[in-house]
């Protein structure tokens, strides 16, 4: 016997590229929430340091998610990191411009400049993935 059941695992083109988009939005995610982290690390404390620790956690969660969730809780979990990026982009936006919540900030501040990047570019890999994994067909 040569332990061949008779089945065997096809990927299709479809198949790839949803597991391409959960890896890179995996990989957003956690480049998301390190940023955030590392910043606590050098020295930003208070209530912003709380939040930035949340935010890391957070990207954490949704990475694991986007790797190991499947059906309806993939869709919940595309859709929630995308609205999470968008919120973390919008929120340093807003600091950078007339403040939120009574914190403003500045373009020469640690990893500003990259973070507004790695966010945007977050934005468009967590859309397509999203689109991807709403349009990804159910198994039944």
């Amino acid at each position: 016997m040569t332990g061949n059941t008779g089945t065997t695992v096809t990927r299709t083109p479809n198949t790839t590229v949803l597991w391409v988009m959960r890896i890179l939005s995996a990989i957003v995610l956690l480049a998301v929430g390190g940023i955030h982290l590392y910043l606590v690390f050098v020295g930003v404390g208070g209530l912003l340091g709380v939040l930035f620790v949340l935010n890391a956690i957070a990207g954490l969660v949704l990475a694991i998610g986007m790797l190991f969730l499947h059906g309806r809780l993939l869709s919940i979990t595309t859709v929630l990191s995308l609205l999470f990026v968008i919120a973390t982009l919008s929120a340093l936006l807003l600091a950078l411009t007339v403040g939120f919540f009574g914190i403003t900030e500045t373009w020469d501040f640690t990893l500003v400049p990259e973070t507004v990047v790695i966010e945007s570019i977050g934005i468009v890999v967590l859309a397509v993935a999203t689109f991807v994994v709403l349009r990804a067909p159910r198994a039944a």
